[in-house]
């Protein structure tokens, strides 16, 4: 099992446009048009990360906590198809009806948008203010698969509590550990 953190790219960067399928609409969805009013929590996941597999409920249990917050929570898998087929749109679309993604989960099928982000691993977590400007970047919590540490999410909602609550947030974030992202050849 891989332990890539994430890059840690400087707070205030803007989000990037994005146009992706989502697996659970077969519908083309504009970045633009699912960013939160208030932010915006995008993951990069995938579905065969042993680290994505342990905070699944979590992340669902978050959205369904902020789902009338003013926040947006949106998942996209960017994983390389060909050498990871567990990962493709098919599949993706079981896994998030199974664990009832209330999110888009959207498939970069060029890789694009990973890069754009600065991506490394799976999960990585940024957190977009109202102006699309980057607030948060890091770890969900503690919790790794095997540490006996709870899940709760705890950074990530304090993050998202703050930026509701339009508060200072901590500029010492912990990166998120995970799976790469399995690039293409």
């Amino acid at each position: 099992m891989a332990r890539t953190p994430s890059v840690m790219i400087p707070l205030g960067f803007k989000a990037p446009a994005f146009e992706l399928l989502d697996v659970k609409t077969d519908q083309i969805i504009k970045s633009e048009d699912i960013f939160g009013i208030k932010g915006t929590l995008i993951m990069f996941i995938c579905n065969h990360c042993p680290f994505v597999k342990h905070i699944n409920k979590q992340i669902v249990q978050i959205a369904n906590d902020y789902k009338n917050s003013g926040i947006k929570l949106i998942a996209i898998s960017s994983n390389d198809i060909i050498n990871y087929p567990e990962d493709s749109p098919v599949e993706m679309k079981k896994v998030a009806m199974k664990e009832k993604f209330i999110f888009p989960y959207l498939f970069d099928e060029t890789q694009i948008v990973a890069k754009s982000y600065d991506a490394a691993c799976t999960p990585d977590f940024f957190i977009f203010n109202n102006s699309k400007k980057l607030v948060y970047r890091g770890q969900l919590d503690d919790s790794r698969p095997g540490n006996n540490i709870d899940v709760t999410g705890i950074d990530i909602r304090n993050a998202l509590d703050s930026v509701i609550n339009l508060k200072e947030i901590n500029a010492v974030q912990k990166p998120s550990i995970g799976c790469n992202i399995k690039w293409k050849n």
